[in-house]
């Protein structure tokens, strides 16, 4: 008969599948230090042997590493995403700027239908959470926080999706957004035109997120995404004018 004797599982195994579960869900994320091997192993419920044993396994596996006197760290697991020297070369490609934004007004498109759809209260409510924390930054004259924040709303949506390979892939993308591989957001958020429009674009997002109208929340990241590829392409056409105008200039004060 094809029947084997059960097995208790090793605690060390079930640690490693809660870690492990833990950061295939993107709530520990890459960078985050783990608490005390005491502390930790008190939360757990399991012994410092267990615990060491299990650190051991996910080190090995490439999820966790040891900082000297710092203590264990979540493995950047998606450094390896984009080689540095593809990164360089997405910096320098205008053609690239314009797929980066056609790509991530697709996939974020999706994730938002899905979070409508699929998201928990919390994941909405915690959506909301930081378009208020917008709201508030969009008084201040600094428009830094508000673009900081940005890029938390978009990443809220993004986990309320509940994908995990949706996230972790658009994780990776919203860093580059984050170091400014193909544009500086905050020069978007100088202009108050530009930002009021940008802020009433979120509203409309997180107002169809709330009411969990699926299409509502696609379409308005497609058109706030849209905008910001008019934008983008605007600023460049606008750069290059003010090249040509400044040779006209010189040309001028030196004859």
């Amino acid at each position: 008969m094809p029947f084997q004797m059960i097995e208790a599982e090793k605690l060390a195994s079930a640690v490693v599948r809660q870690i492990e579960n833990l950061i295939l869900r993107g709530i520990l994320r890459p960078g985050d230090r783990l608490p005390s091997e005491r502390e930790l192993a008190e939360r757990l419920g399991v012994s410092r042997p267990s615990l060491r044993e299990a650190v051991a396994e996910l080190q090995s596996r490439g999820l966790l590493s040891t900082r000297a006197g710092s203590g264990i760290f979540v493995a950047d697991v998606l450094g390896s995403a984009f080689s540095p020297a593809l990164i360089r070369l997405f910096s320098t490609q205008e053609d690239a700027l314009d797929d980066y934004i056609a790509f991530r007004r697709d996939m974020e498109g999706l994730a938002a239908a899905r979070a409508a759809r699929k998201g928990s209260d919390t994941d909405l409510a915690l959506v909301d959470t930081i378009f208020r924390k917008m709201e508030v930054a969009h008084t201040k004259r600094d428009p830094s926080e508000e673009a900081s924040l940005d890029a938390d709303f978009h990443m809220a949506i993004i986990e309320a999706s509940h994908n995990v390979i949706m996230l972790h892939m658009m994780r990776s993308m919203m860093d580059l957004l984050r170091e400014g591989v193909f544009y500086n957001r905050s020069i978007m958020f100088k202009q108050r035109t530009t930002r009021d429009a940008l802020l009433d674009q979120h509203r409309a997002i997180n107002d169809a997120l709330q009411a969990r109208d699926s299409d509502g929340s696609q379409a308005a990241v497609n058109a706030h995404l849209s905008f910001v590829r008019r934008c983008l392409a605007d600023q460049r056409e606008a750069d290059k004018h003010e090249g040509v105008a400044r040779l006209r200039l010189q040309k001028e004060v030196g004859s």
